[in-house]
């Protein structure tokens, strides 16, 4: 603990003062050290941070509880250690009309840094503590300071108002003196003091801030104040946890819709009426990014939806597959864009794969051997040996394959930016979509099967077809299903048949429906635009 120090023996008694400090280690450690100005306090090391930061707030704690209330005669310790209210003022600034006086009751007050790296606790007066930024008193002595004067003079020996100056105190004889814990008694002065009159101190409601908007003391509702002064700590609270909860968010956001709505009304202030609009916005926004995130969704009043891809980034990246595989197809036809869009999750990474019988004669291919020979013979797939010898093969003694266009080049670009770990939880979305039991059950042909690829990924989070449920325009399903207006018409007709597709409507532009609640766990939905954001996030 440090002493502040005095100048003259006789003096008050000192204030008490001391810091307790956090502090790292070193370089490349997440380690702490807590020290305190004590020199009898030991100095702890804690693994991270936030252990760090509790053990100095429990050691700062355990001074406290061990110290006694303030002593009234104590001298303030910030003025011993040259703080900047009692200095006078160096940089060129107005000074004040009156030089800086100590006075009130000698309180014990606690100073935090803003960053949390130190806590500091000193004996001061109620009128320095006050002029401290930040500072929180945490006790009061129990009595006033003994009343003084520096220079006894006997014209102040009726009741009368004393005058006072810089280097001058009066000599208080009547009751009801002030007192200032900054002047020192001298000896044989000392009066005794009167027992204080305790008069409760009246209290404005505390100022609350959000959004870069104070929120007024006299506002009314009183619950409408407390609401937007409750969210402006909520925010704030938010911005210091260490790992980001968008639920959570999404729930502060439609908080503070609601009450800058009600806020608007009150004072009829459009700008807060717009605040609540974007803060409406976000909350949508944020929850759309939180089950994108997580993968689930709410449908109805059923639970969340667990998808099979569970990041944005996996839809994209099967989107990519399916656009590449419309605009690089070697031959015509739904039959061919199947097998190669399979084949092509299977070689994606690095150009080559394994492959069964089974993989492709679970298409539902017209001629599975007769389209297999056509990729072998036009170059665009490579066999070890022959067609036959691929139906044939088990799981056990699988075929390798390679697709040369897919092989990388010597620079490693490929067509695909996803990795090594991306490609087998593609392959394996793109195997459950197509071989669906119900559409197994009802023979669906490649077309049917590759129409539900693709609209797997032309839908929102909800299974509406297109962005927002607008649907899917033709020329972006035309090129990754090929088929005629009366060829995909039957395939629609195949899908709802199949409980895939409900409410399918087909006009000259646009596919609109929705996919049905059993097949949205094979869905990558469409990422929604994000909403403007209100405002600076700390600011709130």
């Amino acid at each position: 603990m440090t002493q502040a120090a005095v100048g003259d023996p006789g003096e008050r008694v000192p204030g008490r003062w001391w810091t307790v400090r956090l502090d790292a280690v070193g370089r490349g450690s997440t380690a702490v050290r807590v020290t305190c100005s004590r020199p009898a306090c030991a100095e702890q090391r804690l693994a991270s941070t936030a252990d760090g930061r509790a053990a100095a707030v429990a050691h700062l704690k355990a001074h406290l509880r061990a110290v006694p209330v303030p002593r009234a005669e104590a001298y303030c310790a910030c003025r011993a250690e040259s703080c900047r209210t009692h200095l006078p003022d160096t940089t060129g600034r107005p000074a004040r009309a009156e030089p800086w006086r100590c006075g009130g009751p000698v309180v014990l007050a606690v100073v935090t840094d803003r960053e949390g790296r130190w806590w500091q606790a000193m004996e001061c007066c109620s009128r320095c503590a006050a002029a401290t930024p930040g500072a929180k008193t945490v006790g009061t002595s129990r009595t006033p300071a003994p009343r003084t004067a520096e220079r006894p003079s006997s014209a102040a020996t009726g009741v009368g108002a004393p005058r006072f100056s810089d280097h001058q105190a009066p000599v208080p004889t009547g009751v009801g003196a002030p007192q200032f814990s900054d002047h020192q008694p001298p000896a044989g002065t000392t009066a005794p003091a009167p027992t204080p009159r305790s008069v409760p101190a009246r209290r404005r409601p505390r100022q609350g801030r959000i959004a870069q908007r104070v929120v007024p003391h006299d506002l009314l509702p009183d619950t409408l104040r407390d609401e937007l002064t409750e969210l402006g700590d909520l925010f704030r609270a938010y911005q210091r946890r260490e790992q980001p909860d968008l639920a959570i968010l999404a729930d502060l956001q439609e908080r503070k819709a609601r009450a800058f709505t009600t806020w608007a009304a009150v004072t009829g202030d459009d700008d807060l009426r717009e605040e609540a609009r974007r803060a409406e916005q976000a909350a949508a926004t944020i929850r759309s990014q939180h089950q994108q995130r997580t993968g689930g969704v709410t449908y109805g009043d059923g639970p969340a939806v667990t998808r099979l891809l569970t990041v944005p980034t996996q839809w994209e990246h099967a989107r990519s597959v399916l656009a590449h595989v419309a605009d690089h197809a070697p031959l015509p036809g739904p039959e061919a864009r199947l097998l190669v869009l399979m084949l092509t999750l299977r070689t994606a990474y690095t150009g080559t794969g394994n492959l069964v019988g089974q993989d492709v004669n679970a298409l539902g291919l017209t001629d599975p051997r007769d389209l297999v020979e056509k990729l072998t013979g036009c170059g665009w797939l490579s066999l070890p040996g022959t067609v036959d010898d691929l139906l044939a093969s088990r799981p056990e003694n699988p075929t390798p394959i390679t697709v040369p266009s897919l092989v990388p080049p010597e620079d490693g670009t490929g067509p695909f930016t996803f990795g090594r770990k991306m490609r087998p939880k593609l392959s394996g979305w793109a195997q459950r979509v197509v071989t669906d039991k119900k559409l197994r059950k009802t023979k669906a042909t490649a077309g049917t099967r590759l129409l539900a690829l693709t609209l797997a990924t032309r839908a929102d989070a909800s299974g509406r077809l297109g962005p927002d449920g607008q649907g899917v325009p033709l020329d972006t399903l035309t090129p990754r299903t090929p088929a005629d207006p009366d060829e995909l018409r039957h395939l629609i007709d195949r899908l709802t048949t199949a409980d895939w597709l409900t409410d399918p409507t087909l006009t000259d532009t646009h596919l609109t429906g929705r996919l049905t609640e059993r097949v949205l766990p094979l869905t990558c939905p469409l990422l929604q635009d994000p909403a403007p954001r209100s405002g600076s996030e700390p600011d709130e």
